[in-house]
């Protein structure tokens, strides 16, 4: 679990260097490494409670684009996310929807997609 947690930050602070309307703007080194640790978590939650009822809310738009809504459903979570951040002063900002937040989103489902296959979970 705190492996997948680092992975996460590691495709949080990929995102922010691959697309210029995420940031950290944590003064120090630690102080990035700490908001990246706690954005990884916030999106965790935030997958975990709310992505279930917007799937189940929407499941109907799944079928109907086959599955594509999933983007934009990523990319307001991740909106979100940035938004509870700012409501916690902690230095994470997604500045737009489109294109920071869906490519973000997108940037951190690969790295996990990618972890999936490299770690497996324990019976």
């Amino acid at each position: 679990m705190v492996l997948r947690l680092a992975f996460s930050a590691l495709a949080v602070w990929l995102s922010t260097l691959i697309i210029s309307g995420i940031k950290v703007t944590a003064e120090t080194t630690w102080g990035t490494i700490g908001t990246l640790l706690l954005v990884a978590l916030l999106i965790g939650l935030v997958n975990a409670v709310i992505k279930p009822i917007a799937k189940l809310i929407g499941c109907g738009l799944y079928v109907l684009t086959l599955g594509l809504i999933a983007l934009v459903v990523n990319g307001l979570l991740f909106w979100l996310v940035s938004w509870i951040c700012g409501q916690l002063d902690i230095p994470f900002h997604v500045d737009n929807f489109w294109p920071s937040a869906v490519l973000g989103a997108l940037i951190v489902s690969v790295v996990s997609w990618g972890l999936g296959l490299v770690i497996k979970d324990r019976d």
